[in-house]
């Protein structure tokens, strides 16, 4: 399946925004005064970890939209939407139950790596895309 331009550009600043928290971590522990190797890491895999489920749910999201569109009937559209809206949601509780469990991931990490989703809808939105992209 081919994604659109937005899903891409969506994409891309997930990765972008996943480096620069897990950097800012890398250097908070550096201030706090912990080594790096023992703070950071579960933090960055926490945050990874996170937004590598983002990347999937943007493509789940994008695949979600392009079959319901073509349902032939309005309401079995609206209800596999619903069900796929569930799905990705199923899966961060997943994932961040995973990082509660998992010592070595940082549960602070997940938590804030869920973000990069959002923070990636509100930068493709403010660049002001046209119709046809």
């Amino acid at each position: 399946m081919k994604l659109s331009v937005p899903s891409k550009k969506m994409i891309l600043v997930i990765c972008i925004s996943a480096l620069i928290l897990m950097a800012g971590g890398a250097v908070l522990c550096l201030a706090v005064g912990s080594l790096p190797s023992r703070e950071a890491l579960p933090f960055a895999l926490g945050v990874l970890l996170t937004s590598a489920l983002n990347v999937l749910k943007v493509y789940m999201l994008e695949r979600t939209v392009q079959k319901a569109v073509g349902k032939a009937d309005a309401a079995s559209g609206k209800n596999f939407v619903r069900f796929q809206y569930l799905i990705r949601y199923f899966l961060t509780g997943l994932v961040l139950v995973a990082a509660a469990l998992i010592p070595f991931i940082n549960i602070w990490g997940a938590i804030i790596g869920v973000f990069t989703l959002q923070i990636s809808i509100v930068v493709v939105r403010s660049m002001k895309l046209d119709n046809n992209t």
